[in-house]
């Protein structure tokens, strides 16, 4: 069946449909992990519930008609059905309105799967009666919000901490005998284990913005930094920043050890290396294949270099082929990577996973708590207005806490 094609809507359940779409919203194979996957699982669950009759008031009968007895069906389904539902989210639930409008929105991307599937005719929940009873928008961008708390950058730091020790553990405790394909691969794993938590550690702790720390392909300005931009011993690093210049960074003391021993590991030939490597292997065999050809290489010869190596990038730092920088996109297939081997809990209505913004966005919020906005806005590289701005919500808390104060001290002395 093509997309969009109609189907028999009247014998076909809402929930016989959740496996397959959650199949396709879901990570790694067969689509059955994700936190998108858990969460949107959950909503799906709810509405089918709230369909049938099981939640909501006592008034609430469900979407059936009341003479037939069977469980819901897309037949039953309109831009009204959403419209209720959107009116139930919104009830007397104690729901924030970000929460409630988070709720509809995984019931919404889901509604919008099964028009392309043929399941349905119209995007009925994104109409503007559907969603008319939802909370008016509070001037939250919820998906670009995110900020990785305390727990998850600890848990995230720490997967990539102690992945790091087992695979650097295991390349220099090998044998002296060991065949030199078996210590290529041990140091490959090794050098990826190593990059990915120095890359971690500085998302996490230098709170640089992740455009500034990797390549744009779109902007020659922007090819990634290079260690001759990192100087360990001040604990500083040159970036481009966003305002078009560059400026220094500051280099905190959890991200010095990682660093340095991730560039004791690489040894790069030149300074001029990029500090975080491509690893995709499409990308590095093709370079190499190109790079040494203009040094005048045949190809038969080509060919048999590189199968001395189990991997390109290995060839590369042996032969001085500077690899290009991961780009943004690159960061986020290695954080989503990562979060999920971490088994972090993320609960985010537009990340499964943690986004590489939400490292700056959460040193963010510990630099405010503790050294307040002007402070927090040098390190940041922002205005003072704009961070106040950004993160209102932890004045708002502080000025809360002291009406409490003052309200105490007053109903004390009556």
């Amino acid at each position: 069946m093509t997309p969009g094609t109609p189907r028999n809507r009247s014998d076909q359940t809402l929930a016989g449909s959740f496996e397959r779409y959650l199949q396709d919203k879901g990570k790694g194979r067969g689509g059955d992990g994700g936190n998108y996957r858990r969460n949107a699982a959950r909503e799906l669950e709810r509405f089918v519930e709230w369909a049938a009759g099981d939640r909501g008031n006592d008034d609430w009968t469900g979407v059936v008609p009341d003479d037939v007895d069977r469980d819901p069906t897309f037949d039953d389904l309109d831009e009204r059905v959403f419209r209720e539902y959107a009116r139930h989210l919104g009830g007397d639930r104690g729901l924030k309105q970000n929460t409630v409008q988070t709720y509809y929105r995984y019931i919404s991307a889901w509604c919008g799967w099964c028009v392309n599937e043929g399941y349905l005719e119209a995007h009925y929940a994104q109409r503007a009666s559907a969603m008319a009873p939802l909370p008016e928008d509070d001037g939250r961008k919820p998906g670009d919000q995110q900020a990785w708390t305390s727990e998850q950058r600890h848990a995230l730091t720490r997967h990539v901490d102690e992945r790091s020790r087992d695979a650097i553990e295991a390349y220099t405790t090998l044998p002296e005998d060991t065949a030199p394909l078996d210590k290529q691969r041990a140091r490959y794993a090794a050098l990826k284990a190593a990059r990915d938590r120095a890359f971690v550690f500085v998302l996490a702790y230098t709170a640089v913005r992740v455009g500034e720390l990797l390549r744009d392909p779109n902007d020659p300005r922007r090819r990634g930094v290079r260690w001759e931009d990192l100087s360990l011993e001040d604990g500083s690093m040159d970036v481009y920043r966003k305002k078009q210049q560059w400026d220094a960074a500051s280099l905190p003391d959890p991200v010095i050890s990682p660093l340095r021993s991730y560039r004791q590991l690489m040894d790069p030939p030149t300074e001029r290396w990029p500090v975080f490597p491509t690893f995709d292997q499409r990308t590095l065999a093709e370079l190499v294949r190109e790079e040494l050809a203009e040094r005048g290489e045949r190809p038969e010869a080509i060919t048999e270099l590189r199968e001395k190596y189990v991997r390109d990038l290995l060839l590369a730092l042996d032969k001085d082929i500077r690899p290009p920088s991961i780009t943004t996109d690159g960061a986020r297939s290695i954080l989503q990577r990562l979060s999920e081997a971490a088994e972090i809990d993320i609960d985010h209505p537009k990340h499964d996973y943690l986004a590489p913004h939400g490292g700056r966005r959460g040193m963010g919020e510990v630099l405010v708590r503790a050294f307040g906005y002007t402070v927090a806005a040098r390190y940041l590289d922002n205005s003072e207005e704009m961070v106040r701005e950004r993160y209102s919500h932890i004045e708002a808390g502080e000025l809360g806490d002291v009406a409490t104060e003052a309200l105490e001290e007053i109903d004390s002395g009556l």
